[in-house]
């Protein structure tokens, strides 16, 4: 019997070639788009999940309160003083590790010489993941203060070869290094993601700040691995106790450890409770997904519906001979997971050809992993679940035909329940078109508004530079050639660049302050003179750093927010203290976009450090081309500090990268919204030359009876257009409600113009009615003569 309905199955397929194309055309499309959408979400999802005790990883998070006791902000940095008293004080912290947030630094084999992605970490960091060594020992490889762990495509990098254990690296061209691991490539979905790993006792030997045990500088990250039983609500509650104990300052910052296989995608704060984050847009692509899927199945049901009275006769004659009804929806079931294998084989290799340019457009890798089982039965349970679900109502409806009704052609597709239920489907379908027409213009318009929003600094011709090597030393000699030469019109040096994300602090002192307000929490960058100058950052008040000032060393600048967290009537000439010397205010700048473009950013110190070293950051010349100012800095610097290589960045780069995550769901939305509307379209098409096809005849009697092709066309079209209406109707409220929801995320965002519902609205009609106006006028400019020979 089975045999027997792949055969029938297959026929048909044959001989309704232009009906089966729409379907597995349609479905492919929106299995492909399912497909490449749900290897997003696999990919975001996983997110830190990839070690086998991912779950028992925590990471120490700390909450900022304010003078009534509010918790005002959440973030994962801790002190150096934090990972000691946790490692004695808990039983249940099974591993414990400090390491900072890594950065790009310089790493050489002879001339062989790359910046890449370095951290440094305490090694019970190998004890936490899976780092799957290809030579060296786990146990081992950490505890000697110069030693590095390379991932493999650092060593081919360096070396050619992956066969270098105990060879030599020099790191940032002063201290040789011994490699005592090679590890395989980290996951690109991790958020430890390193191309070499040092220990944290080298960290100490060349940071001052690392061998600093202190409870103040909040610049540093501390993971735990907890026992598999451990109770965490028991385990933050002995941390808050022990903290609370061995914090030896007016301020107790409360701490807490959160999972960090959570992190990425729960990683939104609020009163230091999460409320979410990036599964928000897990959640919307998921719907996304299906959705398409769903309007992919919905054309197949509404196709095959439509195809009733053609198959009504077939049904009839079947059911006279004695076919029972179960054997008819076995028959048509079989039918539509053909169809829906077929379609899946076409929808494999449109991921294919696809993925590639996905790949690109989101700055990331996702893989097929085609050895792997799980992938190979979700698949097969795609395939099967589609054809049943695309398939079920046709195969029902069709196999409930009455025998004497079909053979007396008395069993059209158009009962009652037949018509309600494709109109359902219709409207169901242009719903979510039109959702997604509203959603995919929110998003731009957001993305827009943040782009465009004020920054509070001048970053046209702004370059940043890392202060590398002979850089840290031979500034001043860098500065005079750089300004001598032309290719730059201001620049100074800095512990950070302009757009930071970590530096924070808490203990600041200030004319009346009170305990509480010592929790505060501040950011600070060290710099040198003309910082105000070469930013183009807006002065409130006073004046910039100044040669001409020898007090300028023990001097600061403070951002306006800053001034009105410290409740500052005259701030110009105020004495603050800044961890334990004495600043005095000279100028205040109006507040800029520092860290994130979603939000106000922390009140900021600025305070003059000729020690401060990190980032240089210089303003081109705008009297020469961009290109003839980036090779004179280019060849300057190589002169100076020959051992680096040149790595500059222009700022508004920087601040463009802030808006990734928004970017990607619009780049998302845009591309599969564009697929949904493609595939509704698609159906639409099919169900009009279906609709056209079963009133040939009709056609060509009002022809002849002198209708008009628009009035044809009208007939053809109307009953389309009034339930593409309706779905207007019922979709612009839930758009509405659903992306002020989103958008109240961003304490900055914009207001849904009345604009974009229009918009919205007269492409789904002008997309619809361009799709039925061909098929209809087709049928309308047809000879009527070959209407009445039609049966």
């Amino acid at each position: 019997m089975f045999k027997l309905n792949i055969k029938i199955a297959l026929r048909s397929i044959f001989k309704n070639k232009v009906s089966s194309f729409i379907n597995v055309i349609g479905l492919a499309i929106g299995l492909a788009a399912c497909f490449m959408l749900l290897l997003y979400v696999s990919y975001e999802w996983n997110f830190d999940k990839q070690a086998k005790n991912s779950a028992d990883v925590y990471i120490a998070m700390t909450n900022v309160e304010d003078d009534s006791g509010k918790i005002v902000a959440t973030f994962d940095g801790t002190t150096t003083a934090f990972a000691p008293i946790i490692k004695q004080g808990i039983p249940e912290v099974k591993y414990i590790c400090k390491m900072n947030y890594g950065s790009r630094k310089l790493i050489a084999n002879g001339q062989n010489t790359f910046k890449k992605d370095g951290k440094f970490a305490e090694p019970d960091i190998l004890k936490m993941y899976d780092y799957e060594f290809v030579s060296g020992d786990p146990k081992t490889a950490l505890l000697q203060p110069k030693s590095v762990i390379l991932t493999e495509s650092t060593a081919m990098s360096l070396f050619g070869s992956t066969d270098v254990l105990n060879k030599s690296v020099k790191y940032e061209n002063q201290n040789d290094l011994k490699v005592t691991g090679i590890i395989k490539d980290l996951p690109e979905n991790s958020s430890n993601k390193f191309d070499f790993l040092m220990p944290w006792a080298f960290y100490e030997i060349v940071n001052e700040d690392a061998r600093d045990l202190n409870w103040s500088n909040y610049s540093y990250v501390t993971l735990v691995m907890l026992n598999h039983n451990a109770s965490l609500p028991v385990v933050n509650k002995k941390l808050t106790e022990l903290v609370k104990l061995n914090q030896k300052t007016n301020v107790v910052q409360p701490h807490f450890f959160f999972p960090l296989s959570k992190m990425h995608l729960y990683g939104k704060f609020e009163e230091g409770k999460s409320v979410g984050g990036a599964i928000e847009q897990i959640w919307l692509f998921m719907a996304l997904a299906f959705g398409i899927l769903l309007i992919a199945c919905i054309n197949f049901m509404n196709m095959a519906t439509a195809k009733s009275e053609n198959r009504a006769k077939e049904v009839g004659i079947k059911k006279t001979i004695g076919a029972s009804r179960t054997s008819l929806i076995a028959q048509f079931l079989t039918e539509s997971i053909v169809l829906a294998t077929v379609s899946i084989v076409v929808a494999m290799g449109l991921v294919e050809a696809f993925l590639p340019s996905l790949n690109n457009l989101l700055n990331i890798n996702m893989v097929i992993n085609y050895f792997n089982i799980y992938s190979w039965l979700g698949l097969i349970g795609i395939v099967l679940l589609t054809g049943l679900a695309a398939g079920s109502y046709p195969a029902f409806y069709l196999s409930s035909f009455e025998p004497i009704q079909t053979l007396r052609k008395k069993a059209p597709g158009r009962s009652f329940l037949s018509i309600s239920l494709r109109q359902v489907l219709i409207i169901g379908q242009f719903c979510f078109t039109v959702l997604l027409i509203i959603s995919t213009l929110v998003i731009y318009k957001q993305i827009q508004y943040i782009k465009n929003r004020p920054l509070g600094a001048d970053v046209n011709a702004l370059v940043e530079m890392p202060q590398d090597g002979a850089l840290q030393n031979k500034y001043e000699l860098l500065k005079t050639r750089l300004i001598n030469s032309g290719a730059v019109s201001g620049m100074y040096q800095s512990s950070q660049g302009l757009v930071h994300h970590n530096s924070f602090f808490t203990n600041l002192e200030w004319p009346g302050v009170t305990p509480g307000e010592l929790k505060i929490l501040f950011n600070r960058v060290g710099t040198t003179y003309n910082f105000i100058k070469t930013n183009g950052l807006k002065l409130a008040g006073g004046r910039d750093f100044s040669d001409q000032y020898a007090s300028d060393t023990a001097a600061v600048l403070v951002s306006r927010s800053a001034v009105k967290t410290m409740g500052l009537k005259q701030p110009l000439g105020t004495m603050i203290k800044l961890s334990g010397s004495e600043r005095k205010i000279i100028g205040v700048f109006e507040d800029y976009v520092w860290d994130s473009p979603y939000k106000s950013s922390t009140p900021l110190i600025v305070y003059f450090s000729k020690e401060a070293t990190g980032t240089v950051t210089m303003r081109l010349n705008t009297s020469n081309s961009t290109q003839q100012n980036l090779e004179t800095i280019t060849k300057i610097t190589k002169e100076i500090n020959p051992a680096y290589p040149v790595e500059l960045t222009f700022t508004n780069t920087v601040y463009e990268d802030l808006l990734r995550k928004e970017r990607k769901l619009g780049v998302l939305s845009n591309v599969f919204g564009a697929l949904a509307i493609f595939v509704s379209c698609l159906g639409l098409y099919g169900l009009v030359a279906f609709s056209a096809a079963q009133r040939t005849k009709e056609f060509g009697v009002r022809k002849v009876l002198g209708a008009s092709v628009a009035n044809l066309m009208h007939l053809l079209s109307w009953s389309f257009i009034k339930m593409i209406c309706i779905a207007i109707c019922i979709a612009v409220p839930i758009a509405y409600y659903l992306m002020n929801l989103w958008l109240q995320n961003f304490e900055f965002h914009i207001a849904i113009s009345w604009w974009i519902i229009v918009v919205a609205s007269l492409s789904t009609l002008v997309i619809a009615l361009l799709t039925l106006s061909y098929q209809a006028y087709r049928s309308a400019v047809s000879n009527p003569v070959d209407a009445l020979k039609y049966e």
